[in-house]
């Protein structure tokens, strides 16, 4: 076997090379052609020592994952490509892929999450004076449209490579311009943390955005994908998913309903007795559920169809069945409510404000930012402190 890289005393050979970039562009849609291998073959090679030294790391300090988490992986990843884990196998199979390949990079990206949040317990903490400015720049900027975004981040770590990712980046937006998965290439190229989620940021604000991407992102329209826009040490490439109009005055006082409701249903022209036996039904689980998991359990054995949970906001209600929500203790089952397509009831399984929410959300995107720090300073601290020797 031909070596490729030598990583502290362990190779990565060129068959292993090989097998990433047939991967990549399999599971991407990106044409497999000599010059395309040739223009990604050095930024895959990157990543393949990259998962080295975090797997040597989290040997070191003694990190492991479990089958059933990489059972899980691979369940999430099939999903994402609309099949079952085991049609994800045997298409890697047919296509001359080595399973091996797949769960190596499984298993690199989640050791490597437990060794950042392990870092990262040790330093990160998130005082109430930043989620409370975060907070007051979230109120300023309520007004403004919101979008959800998508990242890929290419680092330059020294300037020689300057050149090299920006034309990597510009390859990359070419071929997903013409058809390659956004989302399949930021799982396969992007060193931003979200490329364990194919690069979604979810839903942000212009003021969460570094504002040289903030100003990039407000350009685009929906499913409209940025050129490559050098920031932060590397280049970023956007792509806006989805927007939508920002919150009216007073949006954060505004009372959120966990709820649960459990609808029978009924024909439109249901007769007297059709309509007295689902009111009976429906009393039935005023005596027997107790709490929200039990109600959904039977809505779901006794009527599938129309049982459904989630949240909910205040305006958002019907006037009518607003009326009845806002005078329903919470844990508490609804008298029968009879509707057009049926006799339902509802339980308030908890009520918050929407500032509460928000709170919340912004503290999340505070440490994935942080996280997002330490992960990139780690691996960087890794690649010098390693003896690395790159020979194709």
């Amino acid at each position: 076997m031909r070596i490729a890289a030598v990583v502290n005393d362990e190779v990565i050979s060129v068959f292993d090379l090989l097998s990433r970039m047939q991967m990549i562009m399999l599971t991407s849609n990106i044409p497999d052609t000599p010059e395309l291998r040739q223009r990604i073959g050095s930024q895959v090679l990157r990543a393949l020592i990259d998962e080295k030294l975090e797997l040597q790391e989290a040997r070191r300090q003694n990190v492991t994952v479990s089958d059933p988490e990489i059972n899980n992986a691979l369940e999430r990843l099939a999903k994402q490509n609309n099949m079952k884990p085991e049609q994800l196998s045997a298409f890697l199979k047919a296509k001359g892929i080595d399973r091996g390949t797949l769960l190596d990079q499984i298993t690199a990206t989640l050791v490597w999450a437990k060794l950042v949040r392990r870092q990262a317990a040790q330093t990160v903490e998130i005082s109430d004076e930043e989620i409370d400015e975060a907070m007051k720049r979230a109120r300023e900027n309520a007004k403004e449209p919101r979008s959800r975004v998508a990242e890929i981040f290419l680092a330059v770590d020294n300037p020689t490579q300057d050149e090299e990712v920006r034309r990597l980046a510009e390859r990359l937006s070419q071929q997903m311009r013409q058809g390659a998965r956004f989302s399949a290439v930021a799982r396969q190229f992007s060193q931003a943390a979200s490329a364990a989620v194919g690069g979604d940021m979810g839903w942000l604000r212009p003021d969460q955005l570094a504002p040289e991407l903030a100003k990039a992102a407000a350009q685009l329209r929906p499913g409209e994908l940025s050129s490559p826009i050098a920031f932060g040490g590397g280049y970023y490439v956007l792509l806006v998913l989805e927007r939508r109009a920002g919150a009216s005055g007073g949006a954060d006082q505004e009372t959120i309903y966990d709820v649960v409701q459990v609808v029978f249903p009924l024909p439109t022209q249901a007769s007297d007795a059709a309509r007295q036996a689902a009111i009976n039904e429906a009393e039935n689980l005023r005596t027997t559920a107790r709490d929200c998991p039990t109600l959904l359990r039977i809505g779901k054995e006794k009527a599938p169809q129309l049982s459904s949970e989630g949240r909910i906001q205040e305006s958002r209600i019907a006037p009518e069945m607003r009326e009845v929500i806002s005078r329903l203790p919470v844990g508490e089952v609804s008298q029968p409510i009879v509707q057009k397509n049926g006799v339902g009831v509802i339980m308030i399984c908890s009520k918050s404000n929407a500032a509460d929410g928000a709170r919340e959300e912004i503290t999340e995107s505070l440490i994935r930012q942080r996280l997002d720090t330490i992960s990139r300073r780690y691996l960087r601290d890794l690649r010098r402190n390693s003896y690395v020797d790159v020979r194709v």
